[in-house]
């Protein structure tokens, strides 16, 4: 009883009034499998008396009603464990268990049949290669885009605004709103010596380098 516990660890049991039915997943990528109904003896029994109450009517609807649920409630626990045991043998080729971790996996996938263990113990190593490349592939791919300037040619030393303080639209870096034209800097460097000065300025305080529109 043991290996069957084990075996169910991982089920959903989709049973109703009218039989028993279960969908069992593996322990490692949680692929289901689904077992096959199996009808409800108790539900049969009470069809057969609901469908004889009908014929006899009046009072005896009622006690025959009685006894329909007295049988379902006699035959629910073992009809349950016995529809149980059927569902875990029909799906059982399906499956097989892991010596190395325990686990119940499904065959299709998770199995490793080369080395006898599943894919998390042993995994496969074709899938492991084509995933190492992979990931070495994005890995390089990264630091090429790392090691890219894409900044080159933006002015990342000028004081910006995000939007023009004159007409509020939003700007892209320059110093002059594309919109309305007013400045945008309050002040810029000078493009010989770095200085700081006013926005305006034509000459650079420092080096007297002309500045640029």
């Amino acid at each position: 009883m043991s290996e069957l516990i084990r075996f169910t660890r991982n089920y959903n049991d989709m049973s109703s009034d009218q039989g028993h039915q279960f969908e069992f997943y593996c322990d490692h990528c949680g692929n289901g499998v689904m077992s096959p109904f199996k009808p409800s003896l108790g539900a049969k029994a009470e069809g057969l008396l609901r469908g004889i109450g009908r014929l006899a009517g009046g009072s005896v609807i009622g006690r025959v009603g009685d006894a329909a649920y007295e049988i379902r409630r006699q035959t629910r626990g073992k009809a349950w464990d016995d529809a149980f045991r059927w569902a875990v043998e029909a799906v059982k080729p399906h499956f097989i268990q892991c010596s190395r971790c325990g686990k119940w996996v499904c065959r299709e996938v998770c199995w490793n049949t080369g080395r006898g263990l599943c894919v998390e113990c042993a995994p496969k190593l074709e899938q492991e290669l084509a995933a190492s490349q992979s990931e070495a592939q994005l890995d390089q791919m990264r630091q090429k885009v790392w090691q890219t300037d894409f900044s080159r040619d933006l002015n990342v030393v000028d004081h910006v605004v995000a939007k023009c303080p004159s007409c509020g639209a939003e700007t892209s870096g320059g110093r002059f709103c594309a919109q309305c034209g007013a400045q945008l800097t309050a002040e810029r460097t000078c493009e010989r010596c770095g200085t700081k000065m006013a926005a305006g300025a034509k000459f650079c305080p420092e080096c007297g380098q002309p500045q640029g529109k």
